[in-house]
């Protein structure tokens, strides 16, 4: 919830904001880091995000009980905590470890396809 989430739930509420839909993303994950990683700070400052103040957050089920989708970055937990719940798997997403750029460039063009097919509905 630190890293790749952070940057599509970041991202997909900016997109959409900008197209007028109400659906809205948040981020949380099975082994939160303590802090959000200083390259994922200085990135997504680089792109029009502050997320210095963002505290990674422990996924649970009461967080997903409400939820019409859920993305997952290699993580099974949707799985468990939500069965039957529509799930997405972005697993093949490179690591931000790796080069932010690349996995930004990953996780935006999903997170496009995704508004605009939640737009379209």
């Amino acid at each position: 919830g630190s890293a790749k989430s952070l940057i599509a739930a970041e991202h997909f509420n900016r997109l959409a904001r900008e197209k007028g839909l109400s659906a809205r993303a948040t981020t949380s994950g099975p082994e939160p880091d303590p802090e959000v990683p200083a390259n994922v700070v200085e990135g997504m400052k680089s792109r029009g995000f502050d997320v210095r103040a963002h505290k990674p957050a422990l996924i649970t089920a009461d967080q997903l009980k409400g939820a019409d989708l859920i993305v997952s970055f290699a993580c099974d937990a949707g799985r468990k905590l939500a069965p039957g719940k529509p799930e997405e798997r972005w697993d093949e997403c490179p690591a931000v470890s790796d080069g932010f750029d690349i996995a930004w460039d990953f996780i935006t063009g999903r997170v496009a396809k995704l508004v605009g097919r939640i737009a379209a509905a």
